[in-house]
């Protein structure tokens, strides 16, 4: 029966792909507001451009809630730049930390992104993806917005604009813009980027595992954590993930 309704739901995303194919990200937005409703969510990094899918949201949708990760070791700068987005377009944001505080995590496991591939999962794990997870469950989420682009990782080249992530459906609405198209949008509507920018960190996360980069380099070569590029969040659960968050009852 399982298999059965997931093969239903993968069909129906297969049409409403098709019936989208066309649609800019405002019209993507639109429809996941009209079909979704208040089942609804977005996510948030507060990163270089994030102000372009804050701005997209404040017009189309304004009071779908937007979840924010904060690991604790995010930059001085990011938490600013988020009070000021915040109010500036009077956005329902909700900041969700991992259950343990990061001077509680450091002192019984030291710096797990320092520990090679294992302890960066654990981290990501702990700081990231449970967070997330439980924000989801909390707000009652069938649906979730995220502002990833196609051309950040090889991962989300390979994503769909309404895709599923984990019993959930998940929707990219400007999956196909570009670096130029994200400028273009927060020139024409007057947006900052992030503070940052100006001294070369062109993709922002943690302080303990962001560098600049220069114009000729890959803006992701400035994410340090883990061989991937990808922070947990917009990659699918493996099955000992699933099983450890139902377990665990987090």
């Amino acid at each position: 029966m399982e298999a059965a309704r997931i093969a239903a739901v993968d069909a129906d995303l297969d049409r409403e792909n098709r019936a989208l194919e066309a649609s800019t990200p405002d019209e993507l937005i639109a429809w996941a507001h009209e079909r979704y409703g208040e089942r609804l969510v977005a996510s948030t990094s507060f990163g270089a451009t994030s102000g372009v899918m804050l701005h997209l949201i404040h017009r189309i949708a304004p009071r779908t809630p937007i979840v924010c990760v904060d690991t604790g070791y995010l930059f001085e700068e990011t938490y600013k730049f988020a009070e000021d987005l915040i109010k500036r377009l009077d956005l329902d944001v909700r900041f969700y930390s991992a259950r343990m505080s990061a001077a509680r995590q450091e002192a019984l496991y030291g710096k797990l992104w320092e520990q090679g591939e294992e302890g960066v999962q654990r981290y990501l794990q702990i700081n990231k993806v449970e967070p997330m997870q439980r924000a989801l469950r909390d707000l009652g989420a069938e649906a979730w917005m995220a502002g990833v682009r196609a051309e950040q990782t090889e991962h989300r080249s390979g994503l769909r604009r309404i895709d599923r992530q984990d019993g959930r459906i998940k929707i990219h609405p400007i999956l196909r813009w570009t670096f130029r198209d994200m400028e273009s949008y927060m020139e024409k509507h007057g947006l900052p980027h992030h503070p940052l920018v100006e001294q070369g960190y062109r993709s922002i996360g943690d302080h303990h595992s962001t560098i600049p980069t220069t114009e000729e380099m890959d803006p992701r070569d400035g994410r340090i954590l883990g061989k991937k590029r990808e922070c947990g969040l917009h990659m699918p659960l493996t099955e000992e993930e699933d099983q450890s968050l139902k377990s665990s009852g987090l």
